[in-house]
């Protein structure tokens, strides 16, 4: 490796915006482009807590100088803002180049922890990665991202994070046209795994080694001191995805476009398009509008994170060894280590939803026979788990989970033999309830109530709903009386099917 270290990057600009170490890689990681300013843009939302961890002035930012740099109509003061090149397989097509279309790079900071953080602005305006879009975003899709992307945060899963939403006063030309708007989003970095195919498929093997060298130092800094440091990287990236994934997967979240352009390399979640939490339980649910076939439905996301996985390490075969053979068999052992890394989160994930702190044989098909009862059932995900901590002090035949299955007796039936696996844990066990509630959340942002919102804002200019979801979701797993309604599932006319990427 080069001599490019987590210390050289942490040598940056704290406590403010600065260009950023990326715009120091070649010009051929990305287009320096100029800003194209909106007409009248007005702060919708601007996450002040955030602003404060970021060692980012709030007021500077809700002021007009602040506003005008959230809405792409001004840059920080000595900062290019950057549109990034990249590469990606959408639904298994290979696009050998695409690039932020509608999103500009303005800033990296460093926060009060250290860490470094992309501030990038989506629907910013067209770049020459545009391919004949028109670079804009729409309010709706906004609002989604700024609203689920919080939600994941007070969930406990690692993603990107919303800084601010400001509407544009334009019209982007949709069907039918909507309110223009643009969402100031924060992630650890934008590096993808399409940011590594898009030099693998010019065979530029300099640009890969600059950017997993990079990409080494900026996000994990450990797999510069091992004898295979290109190894450990890949190694460490198939652990954080396996563990995000799991995180997805016990809340019911379906990510809808896991393509490899939107799967960061810091195991954040990234691009929210057509998301979606589970209502009633099936493994094969989707939402996504695009997703025709169910490539990306919600018990396949596993096994689409190995493939978008193996994708990367094919762009990192060269670095791993001369020999082809053994770069190809170093990267299928590091493959193979996804399946354990996901199990161990997922399986004690399950475990703790159910109330379990110790470990037996028989715990996974325990589980297994509560998610096979509720798919037949058609039981709510998020309840279904939420209230078996409520049923603890309820007798058998009784409690408020049953009541969620279309037959309640096919639940009673596991119901026993889940009581029976109670009775062999510990017997104080005063604080299971609340170790229960503390992983199953009472709160998600219901498909429902997330298009009611979008509804509001889009058609009456109302952003009440919007701001009372959020605050709801700000904390999930607590008792909120006067949110009670929120936990609801859709009743059957309300049910959203469909959801959209909206770009």
């Amino acid at each position: 490796m080069d001599q490019l270290t987590a210390e050289t990057l942490a040598a940056g600009n704290a406590g403010g915006f600065s260009q950023g170490s990326y715009a120091e890689l070649p010009e051929r990681f990305f287009q320096r482009a100029d800003l194209v300013p909106v007409a009248a843009p007005k702060l919708i939302k601007l996450n002040r807590q955030l602003a404060e961890e970021l060692g980012l002035d709030a007021d500077f930012l809700a002021s007009d100088e602040g506003l005008a740099v959230l809405a792409g109509n001004a840059s920080p003061k000595g900062v290019q803002p950057l549109a990034l090149a990249y590469a990606g397989h959408q639904f298994g097509q290979f696009v050998p180049q695409l690039g932020d279309g509608r999103a500009l790079l303005i800033a990296e900071v460093v926060d009060r922890n250290g860490r470094r953080r992309d501030i990038q602005l989506k629907g910013s305006g067209r770049t020459r990665f545009s391919r004949g879009g028109d670079g804009r975003a729409a309010l709706g899709p906004v609002l989604r991202e700024y609203l689920v992307s919080e939600a994941m945060a007070a969930l406990g899963i690692p993603t990107t994070r919303a800084l601010a939403a400001v509407t544009t006063g334009e019209m982007v030309f949709r069907q039918p046209p909507q309110p223009g708007a643009i969402f100031a989003r924060v992630a650890a970095s934008h590096i993808r795994i399409g940011t590594f195919q898009y030099f693998a498929a010019r065979s530029d093997r300099e640009a890969l080694k600059t950017l997993a060298d990079y990409a080494i130092a900026r996000h994990y800094p450990e797999a510069a001191t091992q004898k295979k440091p290109y190894l450990a990287f890949l190694e460490a990236i198939v652990a954080a995805q396996a563990r995000l994934v799991a995180r997805w997967m016990l809340v019911g979240f379906i990510h809808g476009v896991m393509n490899t352009d939107n799967m960061s390399i810091s195991g954040e979640t990234i691009d929210y398009g057509p998301c979606a939490f589970m209502d009633a339980y099936h493994p094969g649910t989707v939402f996504s509008s695009i997703d025709a076939g169910g490539r990306y439905a919600y018990a396949n996301q596993p096994r689409i994170a190995v493939w978008n996985l193996a994708r990367l390490a094919e762009t990192l075969l060269p670095l791993l060894a001369e020999n082809d053979d053994e770069a190809v068999a170093l990267a299928e052992d590091a493959l193979r280590k996804f399946q354990a890394a996901y199990d161990g989160v997922f399986h004690a994930g399950l475990r703790r939803k159910l109330g379990l702190f110790t470990e037996r044989s028989e715990d996974l098909a325990l589980a297994g026979g509560l998610l096979e009862t509720m798919a037949g059932n058609q039981a709510d995900f998020t309840l279904v788990f939420r209230t078996l901590g409520e049923d603890l002090r309820a007798a058998a035949g009784e409690g408020a989970t049953r009541s969620l299955f279309a037959n309640p007796a096919e639940f009673d039936d596991w119901a026993k033999r889940w009581r029976d696996r109670l009775a062999l844990e510990p017997e104080h066990d005063a604080g299971r309830q609340a170790a229960m509630n503390a992983i199953n959340p009472k709160y998600i942002p219901r498909n429902h109530r997330v298009e009611q919102m979008i509804r509001a804002a889009v058609d009456q200019s109302d952003l009440g709903p919007f701001e009372e979801l959020l605050s709801m979701l700000a904390k999930p797993f607590d008792e909120q009386p006067e949110m009670a309604a929120y936990a609801d599932p859709p009743k059957m006319e309300e049910r959203v099917l469909e959801t959209f990427c909206g770009t």
